[in-house]
């Protein structure tokens, strides 16, 4: 990019703050994980010693899960991914209910990919789809949901956390009343999981989404909550693993890695929780004080890490390529949209302007950031903006 150089000095310390789309793995957690695939190699279908001692860590794991959302070891099945385990809880609930007759689904325009792609694929197959609005806050509102249910309505699906802007759904109450009306709930909670404190019955929902990546555990392992007598259909066929509704042979460490990011965020939720709160303001207040042009997206409830900021006559890949250039890693919006060239659909559905949702910037922040990370980010930023804002100026000139 014209006008900026790597500084080697600087790129010696980095800063990272995109871990909405990934977060470190946590040490204890990659040693155990090491030690499963060294020393526990048993297949877990395997009646023999070894195939038990499999078997054992997945069910110590399975448990640490169900503590962490409040809900019972049965009704946790492992999975592959957040991904998965969205399409597992619509697909699965849509081809069991298709047969009574209720062929109509439910869900919002600020949903991730994994969500929508899934309502998109269901809409070519007949099945009808509401997109429930939200508004410039990032939130639902209820009687929104209330208005679009109807007696064929089989399943409401939103998120609880948002991905890009981190606003909060009012999930309780969005599952009450979608319930008078019969409909099965599915919340995607992979962002909030291990954020905030997070209890299937306190939300009254019927399944919950979440990956264990989020939460310093690792790639390619999430779970699915289930609450019992909830039926669903299996994606894959095969062995009887995870009760039949996931075949397969497990992934123990993963499984078990898992497991230990749920036993670690169980303790110290509650601290991490209030502590990235105030480093994420910290940040906040900074550059809306000292960057003129800025204004934060999505001003309702929130999780505790998230900031999503718009910066005025600044491109948002142009910016996050100089900050990253300065050794500062942000983010543009959701890590599975990136290398597309369209506008955030989460700021679409807002209703921003167009420009706002090009000009746009995600700091998603983590344990692991302090408050000397926060300030440097604060006092390179100006620069940084200022240089992008007068590149600008002279393109438009010229």
């Amino acid at each position: 990019m014209p006008g900026f150089r790597p500084n080697d000095t600087i790129r010696q310390v980095r800063v990272y703050l995109d871990h909405n789309a990934t977060t470190p793995l946590a040490p204890i957690v990659a040693n155990r994980m090491a030690t499963v695939l060294r020393e526990d190699y048993g297949n877990p279908s395997s009646l023999h010693y070894f195939g038990q001692s499999a078997k054992a860590l997945i069910d110590e794991a399975r448990s640490a899960v169900a503590t962490l959302i409040g809900a019972a070891p049965t009704e946790i099945i492992f999975t592959s991914s957040g991904t998965e385990s969205n399409n597992l809880s619509i697909r699965g609930a849509a081809e069991v209910l298709e047969a009574t007759g209720r062929r109509h689904l439910i869900t919002s325009g600020i949903e991730h990919e994994a969500v929508l792609n899934t309502f998109k694929a269901l809409r070519k197959r007949g099945w009808e789809i509401t997109m429930l609005p939200v508004d410039q806050t990032g939130t639902i509102a209820p009687n929104t949901l209330r208005e679009a249910l109807k007696e064929k309505t089989a399943l409401v699906s939103i998120m609880h956390a948002n991905n890009e802007v981190g606003t909060i759904q009012p999930i309780a109450e969005l599952a009450a009343i979608a319930h008078k009306s019969g409909a099965l709930v599915h919340t995607d909670a992979v962002q909030s999981v291990g954020k905030i404190p997070v209890n299937v019955k306190a939300l009254g929902i019927d399944m919950l989404s979440l990956s264990a990546h989020k939460f310093n555990g690792p790639k390619g392992i999430g779970a699915l909550w289930v609450r019992r007598g909830v039926r669903l259909t299996p994606l894959i066929s095969g062995g009887r693993q995870e009760r039949g509704r996931r075949a397969g042979t497990e992934n123990v460490s993963g499984i078990v890695g898992l497991g230990t990011a749920a036993n670690l965020s169980i303790g110290k939720l509650e601290k991490t929780e209030n502590e990235i709160a105030t480093l994420r303001d910290r940040l906040k207040n900074g550059i809306l004080k000292i960057i003129p042009g800025t204004v934060v997206n999505g001003t309702g409830p929130c999780i505790p890490n998230t900031v999503n900021i718009s910066f005025d006559r600044v491109e948002a890949e142009s910016l996050l390529i100089a900050l990253d250039l300065e050794g500062i890693a942000v983010s543009t919006g959701s890590a599975c949209s990136s290398g597309t060239l369209e506008p955030s659909h989460v700021l679409r559905a807002m209703g921003f302007s167009a420009h706002r949702t090009q000009n746009s910037i995600r700091f998603s922040l983590g344990d692991e950031n302090n408050e000397k990370e926060v300030d440097r980010v604060i006092s390179v930023l100006p620069g940084v903006v200022e240089k992008l804002r007068n590149l600008t100026r002279a393109t438009t000139r010229v």
